[in-house]
């Protein structure tokens, strides 16, 4: 709940001004590109202090991994959702597919931005680390989930858990890519055709 000042005006709580700098860095970043914008960009977006901004993250780098990890979690809670809502197991992976594709045509915006910062970081070891570290934490939620939603159905992966993880988001990751360029080469049901493909044996086991 928002408090008030001693003049009487609400002020907002630590959770609503930390959300009021992730939003205005996400239209910061998603107008200006991550090199080009500054914390100060970020500050005048969210009509806050800098100092507003640096007691929530410690640096811009913060702040757009920070974002993410929102991503991230977003796209995964979404999939898990579709694929839970469908008893048929050929139909819910072509729903996780629909999921993902959708939330990349819905935003590109993050696919280029995760691009952007994976070229900056490959020039920064300090970077690098970081988003690695990120990136195996989130690699980690997703192979979780994984495990757990083979584990209801009673399906036998045809790879590990955490390599099936990586097979994931590379290729959700390298059409977003290819589709950034040219839309039309991305069919929509590519990335569920090419899942298929992968868990064929699972799947004709159902």
């Amino acid at each position: 709940m928002a408090s008030r000042s001693l003049s009487g005006r609400t002020r907002p709580t630590r959770e609503e001004t930390r959300r009021r700098v992730l939003d205005a860095a996400a239209a910061v970043f998603a107008a200006k590109g991550i090199a080009s914008s500054s914390v100060t960009d970020i500050a005048e977006a969210a009509q806050l202090t800098k100092g507003a901004v640096y007691s929530n993250f410690a640096s811009k780098d913060e702040l757009i991994l920070a974002l993410m990890d929102e991503q991230v979690s977003q796209r995964l809670a979404d999939a898990i959702k579709a694929f839970e809502m469908v008893p048929d197991l050929n139909v819910a992976v072509q729903a996780i597919g629909h999921s993902l594709v959708a939330a990349i045509h819905a935003d590109g915006t993050w696919q280029n931005l995760l691009f952007e910062y994976i070229g900056l970081a490959r020039r920064d070891a300090e970077m690098r680390e970081e988003l690695a570290r990120r990136r195996r934490e989130n690699r980690a939620a997703v192979a979780r989930q994984i495990t757990r939603l083979a584990e209801a159905r009673g399906v036998e992966l045809p790879l590990s858990a955490e390599e099936l993880t990586v097979t994931i988001l590379a290729i959700s990751n390298g059409l977003a890519m290819e589709g950034g360029i040219e839309p039309a080469a991305v069919p929509d049901d590519l990335f569920a055709r090419l899942m298929a493909l992968i868990l064929g044996p699972a799947l004709e086991a159902e």
